[in-house]
């Protein structure tokens, strides 16, 4: 069966939290489909090995250390990008957090603000850069690494479902936005995953 069609040769891709667990496993997909793939987390050292097992695989890569609540290193994440490459065909938004489950009646503003800013915010703003260099080159991809969590709540995991159910209107919103240009926005929903981000319910 011919799967040239599948292919991403050529394309420039932009996996955020790209250090670990889903985003890693996303980096390397999409580089064994062709893709050049920059990796963007918080930890230098763990990008590095990242970047270094998509090399291995014949393909470009950068590593650029940022934090997803800090808007000043998304612009820094971004530009980098494009100072290497010239051009952003995929961008996948990844990176998020949950530092603490309970009941949202016993959490506090300080929690809040984390979760919104790191898994809403941070979405929102690498979307908003990338999806202008995307609508000026006419074509692009944006996909949105949510939850099922932000379609049908979990106990205990109540902001971070409000999170992520506000990344399923962000995508929508932006799809219709974007759409005119070629730009696609969509977004994944997956269940758990075993990977140490959410180690705290499958080991449970």
């Amino acid at each position: 069966m011919d799967t040239s069609y599948l292919s991403l040769k050529g394309k420039v891709a932009l996996v955020t939290g790209g250090s670990r667990g889903i985003g890693e496993a996303v980096a390397l997909a999409l580089a064994d489909a062709g893709a050049d793939v920059v990796v963007g987390s918080r930890k230098q050292a763990d990008l590095d090995v990242v970047a270094e097992k998509i090399r291995a695989m014949g393909r470009k890569a950068l590593a650029v250390a940022y934090h997803n609540r800090d808007a000043e290193t998304i612009k820094v994440l971004v530009d980098a990008v494009m100072k290497e490459f010239g051009r952003i065909d995929i961008l996948v938004n990844n990176a998020a957090t949950n530092p603490g489950m309970g009941l949202m009646v016993d959490m506090d503003e300080k929690m809040y603000d984390q979760i919104m800013v790191t898994n809403l915010k941070g979405y929102t703003l690498t979307s908003m850069l990338v999806g202008k260099i995307m609508q000026q080159q006419k074509s692009g991809n944006i996909l949105n690494i949510s939850s099922v969590g932000g379609v049908s709540p979990d106990i205990g995991l109540g902001l971070y479902c409000i999170s992520k159910s506000g990344i399923g209107m962000l995508t929508r919103a932006m799809a219709k936005e974007l759409g005119e240009f070629g730009v696609r926005v969509n977004a994944i929903a997956p269940g758990v995953v075993k990977t140490k981000f959410s180690q705290a319910l499958w080991s449970n």
